[in-house]
């Protein structure tokens, strides 16, 4: 079997059908957004956010330098 980006070869549904070696995580998601209220998945999401936000705020600002430097006229 050839080895594929699953992220951009099924993006449009799984083209591996019962070949696919993530069919475990499908049906755990599955089981997931059956089983899972939509008010419970936005706060997850919320809380996620929150502590993205906190992790950036402590690692301070990140500064992106060009790769030639800064070019003075």
């Amino acid at each position: 079997m050839t080895d594929i980006n699953c992220a951009v070869a099924c993006v449009n549904g799984c083209v591996l059908g019962d070949d696919c070696p993530n069919l475990e995580h499908k049906e755990q998601t599955t089981k997931f957004i059956e089983e899972t209220p939509l008010d419970k998945m936005l706060e997850m999401a919320e809380e996620a956010v929150q502590r993205k936000r906190a992790q950036r705020a402590s690692e301070g600002p990140k500064w992106v330098f060009p790769e030639g430097g800064i070019e003075q006229k």
